[in-house]
Protein backbone atom coordinates (compact mmCIF):
# COMPACT_ATOMS: atom_id res chain seq x y z
CA UNK A 1 0.00 0.00 0.00
CA UNK A 2 2.37 2.10 0.95
CA UNK A 3 4.55 1.59 -2.19
CA UNK A 4 1.57 2.52 -4.77
CA UNK A 5 1.29 6.02 -2.88
CA UNK A 6 5.19 6.61 -3.04
CA UNK A 7 4.34 5.26 -6.42
CA UNK A 8 1.79 8.04 -7.19
CA UNK A 9 3.77 10.98 -5.49
CA UNK A 10 6.92 9.96 -7.36
CA UNK A 11 4.64 10.26 -10.64
CA UNK A 12 3.22 13.35 -9.80
CA UNK A 13 6.18 15.05 -8.60
CA UNK A 14 7.71 13.93 -12.17
CA UNK A 15 4.48 15.43 -13.60
CA UNK A 16 5.16 18.59 -12.28
CA UNK A 17 8.51 18.51 -12.45
CA UNK A 18 8.16 18.41 -16.30
CA UNK A 19 5.08 20.72 -16.53
CA UNK A 20 7.18 23.79 -14.21
CA UNK A 21 10.40 22.99 -16.63
CA UNK A 22 8.17 23.59 -20.01
CA UNK A 23 6.94 26.82 -18.10
CA UNK A 24 9.95 28.01 -17.42
CA UNK A 25 11.43 26.93 -21.13
CA UNK A 26 8.47 29.07 -23.34
CA UNK A 27 8.98 31.23 -20.96
CA UNK A 28 12.51 32.33 -20.99
CA UNK A 29 13.52 31.23 -24.54
CA UNK A 30 12.36 34.28 -25.89
CA UNK A 31 15.38 36.24 -23.98
CA UNK A 32 18.11 33.39 -24.53
CA UNK A 33 17.19 33.20 -28.28
CA UNK A 34 17.59 37.25 -28.57
CA UNK A 35 20.94 37.45 -26.84
CA UNK A 36 21.64 34.71 -28.85
CA UNK A 37 21.19 36.26 -32.21
CA UNK A 38 22.61 39.66 -31.47
CA UNK A 39 25.49 38.36 -30.50
CA UNK A 40 25.85 35.93 -33.65
CA UNK A 41 27.77 36.39 -37.01
CA UNK A 42 25.62 38.11 -40.28
CA UNK A 43 26.38 34.83 -42.10
CA UNK A 44 24.77 32.45 -39.31
CA UNK A 45 21.48 34.86 -38.53
CA UNK A 46 20.63 35.05 -42.56
CA UNK A 47 20.76 31.58 -42.68
CA UNK A 48 18.27 31.30 -39.59
CA UNK A 49 21.20 29.02 -37.87
CA UNK A 50 20.75 30.62 -34.58
CA UNK A 51 18.81 29.00 -31.55
CA UNK A 52 20.11 28.78 -28.25
CA UNK A 53 23.12 30.26 -28.70
CA UNK A 54 25.73 32.97 -30.49
CA UNK A 55 27.19 31.48 -33.81
CA UNK A 56 30.14 33.56 -35.03
CA UNK A 57 30.21 35.34 -31.33
CA UNK A 58 30.73 39.38 -31.96
CA UNK A 59 29.81 42.39 -29.79
CA UNK A 60 29.23 44.46 -32.72
CA UNK A 61 25.55 45.30 -32.40
CA UNK A 62 26.20 46.33 -28.55
CA UNK A 63 28.74 48.64 -29.81
CA UNK A 64 26.41 50.30 -32.42
CA UNK A 65 23.48 50.66 -29.71
CA UNK A 66 25.85 52.08 -26.99
CA UNK A 67 27.32 54.61 -29.73
CA UNK A 68 24.02 56.23 -30.87
CA UNK A 69 23.38 59.19 -28.45
CA UNK A 70 19.88 58.79 -28.50
CA UNK A 71 20.57 55.79 -25.85
CA UNK A 72 22.91 57.42 -24.00
CA UNK A 73 20.61 60.64 -23.38
CA UNK A 74 17.27 58.17 -23.11
CA UNK A 75 18.92 56.21 -20.56
CA UNK A 76 20.01 59.34 -18.50
CA UNK A 77 16.29 60.41 -18.68
CA UNK A 78 15.10 57.14 -17.81
CA UNK A 79 16.89 56.96 -14.48
CA UNK A 80 16.06 60.40 -13.68
CA UNK A 81 12.42 59.33 -14.15
CA UNK A 82 12.84 56.17 -12.11
CA UNK A 83 14.62 57.87 -9.17
CA UNK A 84 12.33 61.08 -8.99
CA UNK A 85 9.19 59.22 -10.09
CA UNK A 86 9.13 56.50 -7.88
CA UNK A 87 10.43 58.65 -4.49
CA UNK A 88 7.33 60.75 -5.09
CA UNK A 89 5.26 57.53 -5.77
CA UNK A 90 6.77 55.94 -2.65
CA UNK A 91 6.45 58.48 -0.25
CA UNK A 92 2.63 59.61 -0.89
CA UNK A 93 1.42 56.44 -1.17
CA UNK A 94 3.27 55.66 2.22
CA UNK A 95 1.62 58.65 3.83
CA UNK A 96 -1.48 58.10 2.42
CA UNK A 97 -1.72 54.63 3.23
CA UNK A 98 -0.89 55.18 6.93
CA UNK A 99 -3.74 57.50 7.50
CA UNK A 100 -5.74 55.53 5.72
CA UNK A 101 -5.16 52.33 8.13
CA UNK A 102 -6.26 54.89 10.94
CA UNK A 103 -9.60 54.20 10.05
CA UNK A 104 -10.87 55.02 14.09
CA UNK A 105 -8.97 58.15 13.99
CA UNK A 106 -9.54 59.54 10.40
CA UNK A 107 -12.31 61.77 10.06
CA UNK A 108 -14.79 60.45 6.39
CA UNK A 109 -12.55 57.45 6.12
CA UNK A 110 -14.88 55.59 4.16
CA UNK A 111 -15.37 58.14 1.89
CA UNK A 112 -11.72 58.15 1.25
CA UNK A 113 -11.31 54.83 0.91
CA UNK A 114 -14.29 54.40 -1.64
CA UNK A 115 -12.60 57.30 -3.50
CA UNK A 116 -9.60 55.82 -4.23
CA UNK A 117 -11.47 52.23 -5.25
CA UNK A 118 -13.85 54.34 -7.46
CA UNK A 119 -10.39 55.03 -9.58
CA UNK A 120 -9.55 51.47 -9.67
CA UNK A 121 -12.66 51.18 -11.89
CA UNK A 122 -13.27 54.59 -13.37
CA UNK A 123 -10.48 57.03 -15.10
CA UNK A 124 -11.12 60.52 -16.30
CA UNK A 125 -10.07 59.56 -19.94
CA UNK A 126 -7.12 60.34 -21.91
CA UNK A 127 -8.22 63.51 -23.19
CA UNK A 128 -9.18 65.56 -19.53
CA UNK A 129 -6.11 64.52 -18.39
CA UNK A 130 -4.21 65.38 -21.25
CA UNK A 131 -6.09 68.91 -20.99
CA UNK A 132 -5.50 68.87 -17.49
CA UNK A 133 -1.58 68.62 -17.59
CA UNK A 134 -1.53 71.53 -20.28
CA UNK A 135 -3.42 73.53 -18.49
CA UNK A 136 -0.84 72.89 -15.19
CA UNK A 137 2.21 74.10 -17.66
CA UNK A 138 3.43 70.53 -17.29
CA UNK A 139 3.41 69.78 -20.96
CA UNK A 140 7.02 68.64 -22.31
CA UNK A 141 8.56 68.28 -19.07
CA UNK A 142 9.49 65.51 -16.45
CA UNK A 143 6.84 66.27 -14.24
CA UNK A 144 4.24 65.29 -16.75
CA UNK A 145 5.58 61.67 -16.71
CA UNK A 146 5.88 61.35 -13.34
CA UNK A 147 3.29 63.22 -11.25
CA UNK A 148 0.03 61.94 -13.21
CA UNK A 149 1.05 58.25 -12.17
CA UNK A 150 2.38 58.95 -8.91
CA UNK A 151 -0.08 56.98 -6.92
CA UNK A 152 -1.22 53.31 -7.76
CA UNK A 153 -4.58 52.99 -6.38
CA UNK A 154 -4.02 49.48 -6.21
CA UNK A 155 -0.23 49.71 -4.13
CA UNK A 156 -2.15 52.32 -2.01
CA UNK A 157 -4.51 49.41 -0.95
CA UNK A 158 -1.64 47.26 -0.33
CA UNK A 159 0.38 49.35 1.86
CA UNK A 160 -2.88 50.28 3.87
CA UNK A 161 -3.26 46.71 4.50
CA UNK A 162 0.01 46.30 5.32
CA UNK A 163 -0.02 49.10 7.80
CA UNK A 164 -3.24 48.17 9.54
CA UNK A 165 -1.35 45.03 10.00
CA UNK A 166 1.12 46.69 12.31
CA UNK A 167 1.44 45.66 15.83
CA UNK A 168 -0.14 48.69 17.53
CA UNK A 169 2.21 48.57 20.81
CA UNK A 170 4.80 49.24 19.06
CA UNK A 171 2.62 52.71 17.68
CA UNK A 172 1.89 52.97 21.61
CA UNK A 173 5.23 53.12 23.06
CA UNK A 174 5.90 55.87 20.60
CA UNK A 175 3.12 58.05 21.67
CA UNK A 176 4.23 57.44 25.36
CA UNK A 177 7.96 58.52 24.70
CA UNK A 178 5.96 62.22 23.93
CA UNK A 179 5.81 61.34 19.50
CA UNK A 180 2.94 62.72 17.66
CA UNK A 181 1.66 60.61 14.38
CA UNK A 182 4.62 61.68 11.83
CA UNK A 183 7.48 60.92 14.40
CA UNK A 184 5.63 57.74 15.20
CA UNK A 185 5.62 57.58 11.61
CA UNK A 186 9.26 57.91 10.24
CA UNK A 187 10.57 56.79 13.51
CA UNK A 188 9.06 53.62 14.08
CA UNK A 189 6.69 52.60 11.16
CA UNK A 190 8.93 53.04 8.47
CA UNK A 191 12.01 51.51 9.56
CA UNK A 192 10.22 48.33 10.39
CA UNK A 193 8.08 47.99 7.02
CA UNK A 194 11.68 47.48 4.94
CA UNK A 195 9.83 44.42 2.75
CA UNK A 196 6.58 46.19 2.18
CA UNK A 197 8.56 49.58 0.89
CA UNK A 198 11.25 47.51 -1.06
CA UNK A 199 8.53 45.36 -2.78
CA UNK A 200 6.19 49.03 -3.59
CA UNK A 201 9.25 50.35 -4.46
CA UNK A 202 10.20 47.95 -6.91
CA UNK A 203 6.36 47.96 -8.51
CA UNK A 204 6.87 51.16 -8.94
CA UNK A 205 10.23 51.50 -10.15
CA UNK A 206 9.70 48.68 -12.99
CA UNK A 207 6.18 50.55 -13.92
CA UNK A 208 8.56 53.48 -14.41
CA UNK A 209 11.31 51.92 -16.31
CA UNK A 210 8.84 50.72 -19.10
CA UNK A 211 6.22 53.89 -18.96
CA UNK A 212 5.61 54.70 -22.49
CA UNK A 213 2.24 55.72 -22.89
CA UNK A 214 2.90 58.88 -20.89
CA UNK A 215 6.38 59.82 -22.38
CA UNK A 216 4.45 59.03 -25.75
CA UNK A 217 1.20 62.12 -25.21
CA UNK A 218 3.04 64.53 -23.20
CA UNK A 219 6.85 64.39 -24.53
CA UNK A 220 6.96 66.85 -27.81
CA UNK A 221 11.52 67.11 -27.42
CA UNK A 222 13.06 63.83 -28.26
CA UNK A 223 15.84 65.19 -25.59
CA UNK A 224 13.74 64.38 -22.95
CA UNK A 225 12.59 60.70 -24.26
CA UNK A 226 13.06 58.15 -21.95
CA UNK A 227 14.66 54.55 -23.07
CA UNK A 228 11.67 52.86 -23.67
CA UNK A 229 10.17 55.53 -26.04
CA UNK A 230 13.58 55.54 -28.00
CA UNK A 231 13.17 52.08 -28.21
CA UNK A 232 10.20 52.01 -29.96
CA UNK A 233 11.09 54.43 -32.54
CA UNK A 234 14.17 51.95 -33.03
CA UNK A 235 12.19 49.22 -33.47
CA UNK A 236 9.81 50.57 -35.97
CA UNK A 237 11.77 52.55 -37.55
CA UNK A 238 14.41 49.37 -38.36
CA UNK A 239 17.68 50.65 -39.27
CA UNK A 240 18.01 54.20 -38.43
CA UNK A 241 21.98 54.44 -37.63
CA UNK A 242 23.88 56.80 -40.12
CA UNK A 243 26.52 55.61 -41.52
CA UNK A 244 29.03 57.56 -39.13
CA UNK A 245 27.57 56.85 -35.89
CA UNK A 246 27.78 52.95 -37.25
CA UNK A 247 31.00 53.20 -38.69
CA UNK A 248 29.43 51.03 -41.49
CA UNK A 249 30.13 50.66 -45.06
CA UNK A 250 28.75 49.77 -48.29
CA UNK A 251 29.89 46.04 -47.68
CA UNK A 252 29.23 45.84 -43.82
CA UNK A 253 25.71 45.70 -43.40
CA UNK A 254 23.54 46.24 -40.48
CA UNK A 255 20.80 43.48 -40.06
CA UNK A 256 17.96 44.85 -38.71
CA UNK A 257 16.98 42.05 -36.56
CA UNK A 258 19.63 41.90 -34.36
CA UNK A 259 20.11 45.32 -34.06
CA UNK A 260 16.38 45.40 -32.55
CA UNK A 261 17.32 42.62 -30.21
CA UNK A 262 20.24 44.22 -28.83
CA UNK A 263 18.32 47.45 -28.11
CA UNK A 264 15.86 45.40 -26.02
CA UNK A 265 18.43 43.33 -23.80
CA UNK A 266 20.22 46.59 -23.94
CA UNK A 267 16.89 48.12 -21.92
CA UNK A 268 16.03 45.52 -19.71
CA UNK A 269 19.56 44.51 -18.46
CA UNK A 270 19.73 47.51 -15.74
CA UNK A 271 16.31 46.72 -14.40
CA UNK A 272 16.69 42.64 -13.83
CA UNK A 273 20.01 43.72 -12.38
CA UNK A 274 17.83 45.47 -8.93
CA UNK A 275 15.92 42.65 -8.42
CA UNK A 276 18.77 40.11 -6.57
CA UNK A 277 19.29 43.49 -4.08
CA UNK A 278 15.58 43.44 -3.39
CA UNK A 279 15.12 39.88 -3.35
CA UNK A 280 15.07 38.98 0.42
CA UNK A 281 12.25 41.35 1.08
CA UNK A 282 10.38 40.65 -2.17
CA UNK A 283 8.95 37.17 -1.03
CA UNK A 284 7.72 38.53 2.35
CA UNK A 285 6.68 42.04 0.81
CA UNK A 286 4.72 40.34 -1.92
CA UNK A 287 2.39 39.06 0.92
CA UNK A 288 1.86 42.51 2.54
CA UNK A 289 -2.08 42.48 1.42
CA UNK A 290 -3.24 39.04 2.04
CA UNK A 291 -3.88 39.32 5.96
CA UNK A 292 -6.45 42.23 5.38
CA UNK A 293 -8.39 43.15 2.96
Amino acid sequence: MQSKIYNKITIFSFIKFIFITFIVFITLYPFIYMIAVSFSDNMHILRNEVSFYPKGFNTRMYKLVLRDPRILVSYKNTIIYVVVGTAISLSTTCMGAYALSKNKRLLFHKFFTFLIVFTMFFGGGLIPTYLTVRSLGLYNTMWAVVLPSAISAWNLILMRSFFQSFPSEIEESGYIDGLRDLGVFWYLVLPLSKAALSTIGLFYAVGMWNSFMGPFIYLKDSSKYPLQLVLRNIVLAGVSFDQEVAGTSGDDVVIEEPLKFATIIVSVIPIIAVYPFLQKYFVKGIMIGSLKG
